[in-house]
């Protein structure tokens, strides 16, 4: 039986991960916060179903100590790097903090598994807003990176570190960049699940508008259950490679509310307002990702379409709020 370790657990790509290995047999591991550890039914949310098949261990990414700890007594075959500060217009409001997590996190996994287990192969979570202000469209693994917020820039460093140790040091260590992958089990905080809870809200009469950002922002948007076949599939090969994973398609915000609202039966346009707040400092105008390497190399390719995500996403919602069952998704 193989032996994963996944950093970022509780979070929505690390539970769709945990599904997915258990369900081909892995013993599967986690790193978690002491404090989610105290406070179980607020912080596994998305894992609660989970819990009795999985083994956590109490650990920060901001200590090398706890991490080094916990690998020592661990003969893991398999390491997913996932946890990071995620929420990009977080990193503008506290970039030192984005920063010293996202890269001094990967940087000590790697040490400590260098240390260790040489042997354990390790995948980094990357992110298309490494590319930033993009060069090429579509964006290929070989498309230079530009990044536009402190979040970019820390996902760069990380990917960096993950080649050098790699090319260095001999290790399997793996980079997917991730596009845009969302599910009901996104955050709160994050635009696709603030408009698809918020257009759930007002079709029952809790809320009245919703307010956003730059609507023609283009994203290219997956299905997050669909992204983690393809992140096991990367540690699975011969040779360690980056892969780009995305769907090649790109869509606006305006798109994800109109079909979300559509769903409930709702003109978007009678709610949606206009809120210079939620601009971001350096914005992103389009990413849409070429995953040709990815279908060719690893027989990977999506399966949920654009208007499937946002129709599981509203129903789901919608769902939880009428059973008043809303987890904290944070």
């Amino acid at each position: 039986m193989k032996k994963a370790l996944i950093t970022g657990i509780t979070g929505q790509d690390g539970s769709y991960l945990a599904e997915h290995l258990l369900d081909l047999g892995y013993e599967v591991h986690g790193l978690v916060r002491r404090v989610a550890l105290e406070a179980p039914a607020s912080r596994f949310g998305r894992i609660g179903h989970l819990l009795d098949r999985l083994i956590l261990h109490p650990a920060s990414l901001e200590s090398y100590p706890s991490i080094f700890s916990v690998i020592s007594r661990n003969a893991f075959d398999e390491c997913y790097h996932l946890a990071a500060q995620s929420f990009v217009a977080e990193s503008f409001i506290d970039g030192f903090s984005t920063l010293n997590t996202n890269i001094n996190g990967t940087h000590y996994m790697l040490a400590a598994l260098r240390e260790l287990r040489p042997g354990c192969r390790f995948y980094f979570a990357g992110s298309s807003e490494m590319f930033g202000k993009v060069r090429d469209v579509p964006q290929t693994e070989d498309t230079r990176f530009h990044p536009r917020s402190p979040y970019g820039i820390s996902k760069v460093a990380g990917f960096e570190l993950t080649r050098n140790y790699r090319e260095a040091y001999g290790m399997f260590a793996a980079s997917g960049i991730l596009f845009n992958h969302e599910g009901p089990r996104r955050g709160f905080e994050f635009v696709t699940r603030k408009i698809t809870s918020t257009a759930a809200r007002i079709k029952l009469g809790r809320a009245d508008e919703l307010r956003l950002g730059n609507l023609e922002a283009k994203r290219d948007w997956g299905h997050a259950a669909d992204y983690v076949r393809a992140i096991h599939l990367m540690l699975q090969q011969p040779e360690p490679d980056d892969f780009v994973v995305a769907t090649g398609e790109t869509h606006t915000v305006r798109e994800f509310c109109e079909l979300a609202f559509n769903e409930l039966g709702l003109d978007y346009q009678q709610y949606v307002k206009i809120d210079e707040r939620f601009v971001r400092p350096a914005e992103v105008d389009l990413l849409v990702g070429d995953a040709s390497k990815a279908r060719d190399v690893l027989g990977w390719q999506p399966t949920y379409s654009f208007p499937e995500l946002v129709r599981e996403m509203v129903q789901t919602d919608l769902r939880l709020l009428q059973e008043g069952n809303v987890p904290a998704l944070a």
